[in-house]
């Protein structure tokens, strides 16, 4: 059976428009080159909403009352760790002040507002790119109005 793990690609608008949305991406302690959005395993009873936001909240100190949830938006994803299917559901979110402070739990050593390219080329997995590259593009569609 897969181990599930939920998170958010949690997003800011620094000056408005798509070209300047940053993504916040954090560093694992046990490994320099490995960044990621805020994600965590299913604990028992939660749902993956739940899960999201308490990992979220444990792993970069932002809590529900600094995130905007997008409706729309949830991509999953499904690969081995240590020879184990591990399925991941990220959904979309928004800091609502961009100003707020990104507090590290002991799990990450740095974090990083990006912009897409340069986001992309920190998570160096394809599959994560593209989950990055398809939220742009949803944030995009929204702000065009289709």
């Amino acid at each position: 059976m897969a181990r599930r793990a939920c998170g958010f690609i949690v997003y800011r608008s620094v000056s408005g428009g798509s070209d300047h949305i940053q993504y916040l991406l954090l560093q694992t302690s046990y490994g320099e080159n490995h960044w990621t959005p805020p994600k965590g395993h299913v604990e028992p009873g939660e749902d993956d909403l739940t899960t999201a936001l308490r990992e979220t909240q444990e792993e970069a100190g932002l809590g529900a009352e600094h995130l905007r949830v997008i409706d729309g938006f949830l991509r999953e994803l499904h690969y081995e760790v240590g020879q184990r299917p591990k399925d991941v559901v990220y959904r979309l979110a928004e800091l609502a002040d961009p100003d707020v402070e990104v507090t590290l739990s002991e799990e990450h050593q740095d974090y990083r507002w990006a912009e897409l390219e340069e986001a992309c080329s920190l998570v160096q997995y394809q599959d994560l790119q593209d989950v990055l590259r398809t939220a742009h593009k949803h944030l995009e569609a929204q702000q065009d109005g289709i």
